[in-house]
């Protein structure tokens, strides 16, 4: 049987992003899930992601090897750019969640409003942005806006707060062609946020699984 490993550092993420795959991937297969909050909790402590981060991503990575995966997916934004260098060290496809968002943000237009609820992520969402700007051959302007006690309000519980300080930094932008959610905590503020400003916005957990749904069905 087909088999997907996740790895995960918010722990609201792993149901729902488990869902997504069942409703969006046909066929039977297994899914295994390895939570690691470490991997995002100590970059927001700290501000950077560590080179004991990156190693204990490179034993996430070998760990989810050894479940016999088919694909190896990372659903946290923060952990990107360590996916990026460590994903040719394992001998399975591994799909950073934000891969396919930042490459249809980059189509979209120039100017790209970027909201995120975690101050580590915003470091690696803009640099991924630019990364794909560049390698597309096009300039753009990013404007970005970081509410952590959003992120704040996630984790304890208050899923209200957090979506009505999403929906106040998302009144706050200029105009934009595009509107990029840079944690996959945020995807159900899509709607919300598109209807709000007025301009496409884009999540990254369902363009997600239709990247994993293309290398399942390629197997």
């Amino acid at each position: 049987m087909k088999r997907i490993a996740c790895i995960h550092t918010v722990y609201s993420v792993i149901d729902s992003f488990t869902r997504q795959l069942r409703e969006g991937i046909p066929g039977e297969f297994k899914i295994h899930t390895l939570y690691d909050d470490f991997l995002a909790s100590d970059p927001a402590d700290t501000g950077k992601f560590s080179a004991i981060n990156h190693q204990r991503l490179r034993l996430d990575f070998q760990a989810c090897a050894l479940t016999g995966a088919d694909v190896i997916v990372v659903s946290c934004s923060t952990l990107s750019p360590s996916v990026r260098l460590l994903r040719g060290e394992v001998n399975v496809p591994v799909v950073a969640i934000d891969d396919a968002m930042v490459a249809d943000a980059v189509a979209a237009g120039r100017r790209i409003g970027l909201l995120a609820t975690a101050g580590s992520t915003v470091g690696p969402s803009s640099s991924a942005l630019r990364a794909a700007a560049a390698a597309a051959g096009k300039e753009i302007q990013l404007q970005v806006l970081c509410n952590e006690a959003a992120n704040r309000a996630m984790k304890s519980g208050d899923p209200e707060t957090h979506d009505r300080l999403v929906m106040e930094m998302a009144a706050q932008l200029q105009p934009c062609d595009v509107v990029v959610l840079a944690q996959a905590s945020m995807a159900h503020m899509e709607t919300a946020v598109a209807e709000r400003t007025g301009t496409p916005t884009l999540s990254s957990p369902k363009r997600c699984i239709q990247q994993v749904r293309a290398i399942m069905e390629q197997l």
